[in-house]
């Protein structure tokens, strides 16, 4: 019995056996065959529900293969200063929020940079005090690794000029010493610890909010980064059979003993909820520059970033992960992060050589990859190494990149580079960081542009950009073997789950300014629509 089919499509399957097909039938959550229409439609039963296409185009679900999913989730209830252009814009969106805030409660927000403001400074408590002087005020940076708080917070904490930083971050502070509310790195653990935690439920609940969004742009899975909060609330969705996303949950460092003890390793659980890898933090950001050099920032002479993990710990959690089954997943941005994690990974290798485990059954990765020193470019194919990367980085940053990195600008960001060493690419967009939107990740990866057009019609390192077939299996099949779902996900072929999406126009043949312009009409997750807007 088959339960559905769709015809009258322009079906890229990305399988080689079979690129192109007009139609394709479903039984349960699986395809079972793809063909022509009078092929499939003789499959059809008196029950089937046949889906007309209309001769749009349809290609495999998308994965982002790197996202904060609680952070999105909470995002969607924050104070919105997602990349303004003044700071003033900023401290304008805390003052409206602090117009409908109790006194005493926290207020919350993401996605300030001021390197898009005009002078670049770090703002300072003294600005958010003028406007939310009775909330504690935590505001976090668009990259993650920085924060900005009012006094209030810093009360709340406990934080002075005698409060000493901790050995992976530093607190920026006055010509006196007292801190002006600017946290780096770990010493952002120092707010968040004292900011009440919602409940599992409301968590899960703005998570249903977040999925709608997820749906709508097309996405049929995800690889989270964020704490055990997350898996709480993932896990919740799950029970309730409210879970509409594929998700690979990853273990964030201080949480793997656990995860030891219990005997967890890569790919437990199932097709909805499952383990990824350990995930260890190598650096910080391009946009605090604490991202980790070889050789110091441009006009820096004394900075060349922040080991957030030092490099003998990062192989000790790496090689007893990998011998007791676990992946590991590993944020490196500068050079020199690049380059530590690497060398983890050779040592690593060898040890699994060595225990006569495959490369491929420990699918190691690197996240982000956004500055590689010239040496160490073919390394990451030489050890089979995932490169999983956001292409919409190059295309917000490419400023920072090279006003901080100057000529090693031309290293950064290079997917490309990746792809010819040998280098197997999965793509994501690390919302919210950036905005939670596929296509606009295709557009940088096949432009290496912004929407408006800048730096120029080639791109920034036009010698970068990818094609859209290249770009597509980053977004599907490069996410599903990092996995270890690579027969289940990343193409319409039979056996294969029933994720696909309908566009309403087609990615492979319209110019490249077309791509933001495109209209998720559908997105199918095991057989059923999520998400539909065409008859």
């Amino acid at each position: 019995m088959i339960d559905r089919i769709i015809v009258n499509a322009r079906i890229y399957t990305l399988n080689p056996a079979q690129p192109n097909a007009s139609a394709l039938a479903i039984y349960r959550d699986r395809i079972v065959a793809v063909g022509d229409d009078d092929t499939i439609r003789a499959l059809a039963g008196a029950k089937t529900q046949i889906d007309n296409a209309n001769g749009r185009p349809i290609i495999p679900g998308l994965t982002d293969a790197h996202i904060h999913w609680e952070g999105v989730a909470r995002s969607l209830t924050s104070v919105d200063v997602f990349e303004l252009p003044t700071k003033e814009m900023a401290v304008q969106r805390v003052a409206e929020r602090a117009a409908n805030t109790k006194p005493g409660e926290w207020i919350i927000g993401h996605g300030w940079t001021q390197d898009f403001w005009p002078d670049r400074a770090f703002p300072t408590a003294a600005d958010l005090d003028s406007v939310a002087p009775h909330n504690p005020v935590y505001l976090k940076a668009k990259s993650g690794h920085a924060a900005w708080v009012n006094t209030q917070a810093l009360k709340i904490a406990g934080i002075t000029a005698q409060t000493p930083d901790p050995p992976n971050g530093s607190i920026l502070r006055d010509t006196s010493g007292a801190p002006t509310g600017i946290f780096f790195e770990d010493t952002i653990k120092l707010i968040t610890a004292c900011i009440p935690s919602p409940t599992p439920v409301q968590t899960a609940a703005w998570m249903r909010d977040a999925q709608r969004r997820a749906w709508q742009a097309g996405l049929t899975g995800i690889h989270d980064y964020d704490d055990p909060s997350c898996m709480i609330a993932l896990q919740l969705l799950r029970e309730r059979g409210e879970l509409g996303l594929r998700v690979v949950k990853q273990i964030n460092d201080p949480w793997i003993g656990h995860a030891h003890a219990l005997g967890i390793r890569s790919g437990f659980g199932d097709e909805w909820l499952r383990i990824g890898g350990l995930k260890i933090f190598a650096d910080g950001a391009l946009g605090p520059r604490t991202a980790l050099m070889v050789e110091p920032y441009e006009g820096e002479p004394d900075n060349t970033g922040i080991a957030v993990t030092d490099k003998e710990e990062i192989y000790d959690l790496v090689s007893t992960a990998s011998t007791a089954g676990i992946a590991s997943t590993i944020h490196a941005i500068g050079d020199k992060a690049v380059h530590d994690v690497l060398d983890v990974y050779e040592a690593v290798r060898k040890e699994e050589a060595a225990r006569g485990v495959p490369r491929s059954a420990m699918r190691h990765r690197i996240e982000h990859v956004q500055l590689i020193h010239p040496d160490d470019a073919h390394r990451l194919g030489e050890l089979d190494i995932i490169a999983s990367m956001q292409p919409i980085h190059a295309t917000s940053d490419w400023q920072m990149s090279e006003r901080y990195w100057g000529s090693r600008a031309q290293w950064s960001y290079n997917w490309r580079l990746q792809i010819e060493a040998g280098a197997r690419l999965a793509f994501g967009s690390d919302a919210p960081v950036e905005p939670l939107d596929p296509l606009k990740g295709i557009f940088a990866a096949v432009t290496r542009r912004r929407p408006d057009g800048s730096p120029g019609p080639e791109g920034w390192f036009p010698a970068g950009r990818l094609d859209m077939d290249t770009t597509l299996r980053a977004f599907t099949q490069g996410p599903a073997y990092a996995a270890g779902m690579e027969h289940d996900l990343g193409m319409l072929a039979p056996g294969f789950l029933a994720d696909l999406v309908v566009l309403d126009r087609d990615l492979y043949t319209i110019a490249p300014d077309e791509i933001l312009d495109t209209q998720i009409l559908g997105t199918m997750i095991g057989g059923a629509w999520q998400h539909r807007i065409f008859d």
